[in-house]
């Protein structure tokens, strides 16, 4: 989960100003945890909060979401998504964007098999995100995570995502010059994917998912996620990171942490 926080945060300057190439500072003052972290730690809380059938999780994902969105409103969220946190009887809005990805990592490091992974994956995705798209972006990114927690090869990773979810016949360098801003999952999940699988670590992952422009917070959360959860994360980045939230906000990343350790 605090590999989503870290891709979030380091990418939170670049989003409207993008700077493509890799040798940036990665935590500058400009630097803040947005949507992307605050969403990531609702989905954490109520992963923690639901029964251990996660039956209730959906119901949970709503109150989460909307009691941290409103205790931390200026985190930049969508108009459709900053609408449903105020409504006093949410509903889904058949939404595919990359929101349903960049939030859903603490159910790739709860799950304990495949099949879980995607249960609670749909069950903190739907509630808002419930167009295919959307649902495949999130099941995409707890897929990957859970297969590599369990040690599956870079490889493997790479043939289940290309086989699975999404063509990923395109490099970052291929890309780079012309890749446009995209919020919707198809148009920045599979970045993300190609980010992390041109990695030689953590670190690098974030770097490459920035390099290429568009939506850099949210491509490098999601990038940091599956990286956390194969390479795992450098002491010093997590205490930077960790510095950037507030004490209920690391309380939730300590409890989640605590309950599944990576």
């Amino acid at each position: 989960m605090m590999g989503a926080i870290i891709g979030d945060i380091v990418g939170s300057r670049f989003e409207w100003h993008n700077y493509r190439h890799k040798d940036f500072t990665l935590f500058h003052p400009k630097c803040r945890p947005t949507d992307d972290s605050i969403m990531t730690l609702a989905v954490a809380k109520a992963i923690l909060a639901a029964r251990p059938d996660y039956e209730d999780l959906p119901a949970k994902a709503v109150a989460a979401m909307q009691e941290l969105g409103r205790a931390y409103p200026r985190a930049g969220y969508g108009r459709g998504f900053r609408a449903w946190l105020q409504c006093d009887h949410p509903e889904p809005y058949n939404s595919f964007g990359n929101g349903s990805a960049m939030r859903v990592s603490p159910a790739g490091f709860a799950a304990r098999t495949e099949e879980e992974a995607q249960k609670l994956s749909l069950a903190v995705t739907a509630v808002t995100h419930n167009h295919p798209e959307g649902i495949k972006g999130a099941e995409a990114v707890a897929v990957l995570i859970y297969h590599a927690r369990q040690g599956m090869a870079m490889e493997d990773l790479h043939e289940l995502a290309q086989d699975r979810y999404y063509p990923l016949d395109f490099t970052l360098d291929e890309i780079r010059p012309t890749y446009e801003f995209s919020s919707a999952c198809q148009g920045s999940v599979p970045q993300a994917l190609v980010a992390f699988f041109s990695s030689t670590g953590f670190e690098d992952a974030i770097r490459n998912a920035i390099s290429i422009g568009g939506d850099s917070d949210t491509i490098a959360a999601i990038a940091g996620s599956i990286a956390e959860a194969h390479y795992g994360i450098p002491a010093d980045l997590r205490e930077a990171a960790m510095q950037l939230l507030d004490a209920p906000l690391q309380q939730i990343v300590t409890e989640f942490e605590s309950a599944y350790p990576n």
